[in-house]
């Protein structure tokens, strides 16, 4: 044993200890050591998916039987059960907290500029898909094999859609909203005249005999679909965002008396932030899982990829282009930062919407990496990446655009410009209400071939590389959604310094009367609602603008 650590002292006062002398304070990493603890975690996720890939491939001449292939991809699938598991408590607990923390002007001008960004960026995608698919022209006529069509012809209908949408906004049942969503079908009528018809049909094949009275029979028989409204298994997470940001910004109005409640939720926030934590050192068996279980289970990977590699190419080319080029411009102009930066924080959220195929699943990490990485602000992103995750849907839009035309020109079809605005309309109007689960946008895609009359039982020739197109569509989807952020953030820094320096003159105001209120209001300033924070936000606006102005005139000098 060394000698005691024994502190000097002079005329009674200690001294610093030598520097010879052990020090409890934690070393400060450098070097190639600091970039390893920075970004252990994305090497984690990057091990994972290079592993998937690694292990799907070398496994595939060996035929494995399909208990096998289940069994590879069981860790997967509980990866994903835990990982969706967080959603919905994520979402709730963001939502109330971030829109409390905001008063209800703000949460407007947010909300105004986020839906006005996700449309525009949305129709922006679409106009881009059809765009490289005119250009590249991925469809080929010869590959059309009318032996495999299906008779199955499904009834869809744009205005079905976007009264579903509504429908889900709107739940008349929030505890049914979190297991199930609601969505149009057709039925058949039940009517008397149908029952009358069926027995007609079998007296007159038995009186007659006949083909003729036969034909007559089956023409009156027909059936006639009605429209029926069901609800089907799965979250409704639209309904649950509208609630949970309308209760949000109600409950920042009550002041004092609701601050219990934000405090809840917020510790509920941050209670699944560190379990995300913890999952996320489970990443490279489960990403690795996931993705060696879908190379595995396709059948013939060779020839799938032979036959739609132009379209696999088209779709990629739009998702990089948009990634690399547009996205980067945007975020320079306006917030005038290095975009490749925020892009690189970001790369293990996208490695694992990548790996999950759902922007819903990767949230959690996604929330991690804007406010642990990028440091985006709390109230921003807790309001913008629930939203933008459900209605979102850039990459969407892009599939969905060249996925029809593709169709098109596989069936011979010659679209003109009518058309075209037609796919570029019902493109962004069904991709903003598409699901954040995988390849929930073949379904939307019905949508816009039945806009367009293309045949829709094609469909079924993109259900072999859907698996892998979905996973590169949903990087965009989950990119754009933290590019929101940062941009909203940027738009609305003024009115976030403004709600700062009324928190902190709040806090610089004299204890009021015991029903929360200040004997002597100030001049200018007004009570709205009781228990309210009383600001004068003009006041406040004034000050932040003069601050903003002294500080680039000290630049200048």
């Amino acid at each position: 044993m060394g000698p005691p650590n024994v502190t000097a002292s002079v005329h009674g006062s200690e001294l610093p200890p030598k520097t010879t002398e052990r020090s409890d304070a934690p070393l400060e990493l450098t070097g190639y050591r600091k970039w390893l603890s920075d970004n252990l975690m994305l090497l984690v996720t990057l091990s994972g998916v290079l592993l998937g890939v690694t292990l799907g491939l070398s496994l595939r001449p060996l035929h494995l039987h399909g208990d096998s292939i289940m069994l590879i991809s069981y860790p997967g699938e509980l990866f994903m059960r835990v990982l969706k598991l967080m959603i919905l408590p994520l979402v709730i607990s963001s939502l109330i907290a971030g829109s409390a923390s905001l008063n209800a002007k703000m949460n407007g001008k947010i909300a105004l500029r986020t839906l006005v960004y996700f449309a525009s960026t949305s129709f922006f995608n679409a106009a881009l898909g059809i765009a490289l698919v005119l250009l590249i022209h991925p469809g080929n006529p010869d590959m059309h094999n009318n032996d495999d069509r299906s008779t199955d012809k499904r009834t869809v209908n744009l205005l079905d859609s976007l009264l579903d949408l509504g429908r889900n906004v709107f739940p008349d049942n929030l505890f049914q909203a979190s297991i199930q969503q609601a969505h149009t079908v057709y039925l058949p009528k039940p009517s008397i005249l149908h029952a009358f018809n069926e027995t007609m049909n079998e007296t007159a094949v038995l009186l007659s005999g006949g083909l003729e009275a036969q034909r007559q029979a089956d023409e009156l028989d027909e059936v006639v679909l009605v429209r029926d409204v069901q609800y089907r298994s799965g979250t409704n997470t639209l309904g649950i965002v509208f609630f949970c940001l309308v209760f949000g910004t109600f409950l920042g109005t009550i002041g004092q008396k609701g601050q219990v409640v934000v405090d809840f939720f917020a510790a509920i926030f941050e209670v699944i932030m560190k379990m995300v934590t913890c999952v996320m050192w489970l990443t490279p068996v489960g990403i690795s899982s996931v993705i060696a279980g879908k190379i595995l289970s396709v059948d013939d990977l060779g020839l799938v990829m032979a036959q739609l590699i132009w379209f696999i190419f088209t779709v990629a080319v739009g998702v990089f282009l948009y990634q690399f080029v547009v996205m980067q411009a945007i975020y320079f102009v306006f917030v005038r930062r290095n975009p490749f930066k925020f892009y690189a924080g970001l790369i293990q959220a996208m490695l694992t919407a990548f790996a999950t195929a759902s922007t819903a699943a990767a949230l959690p990490i996604t929330f991690r990496c804007m406010n642990e990485k990028l440091r985006v602000d709390p109230r921003i992103t807790r309001f913008v990446l629930p939203i933008g995750c459900n209605i979102n849907m850039d990459g969407t839009a892009l599939y969905i655009a060249v996925a029809s035309i593709f169709i098109a020109q596989m069936s011979g079809m010659v679209l003109g410009f009518g058309e075209l605005l037609t796919v570029l309309l019902t493109s962004t109007a069904a991709s903003m209400s598409s699901a954040s689960v995988p390849s929930a946008a073949l379904v939307l895609l019905l949508v816009v071939l039945t806009a367009i009359d293309a045949p829709v039982q094609d469909v079924t020739l993109l259900f072999a590389v859907d698996w892998f197109v979905d996973r590169i569509r949903t990087t965009n989807n989950m990119l754009g959604d933290c590019y929101t952020a940062a941009i909203v953030e940027e738009l609305s820094r003024k009115e976030l310094m403004a709600l700062d320096a009324a928190a902190v003159n709040y806090q610089d105001m004299p204890a009021g009367t015991p029903n929360g209120h200040s004997e002597v209001m100030l001049e200018g300033q007004t009570e709205l609602i009781t228990d309210s924070v009383v600001v004068d936000m003009s006041a406040v606006m004034n000050n932040v603008s003069l601050q903003q102005e002294q500080q680039h005139s000290n630049r200048r000098v």
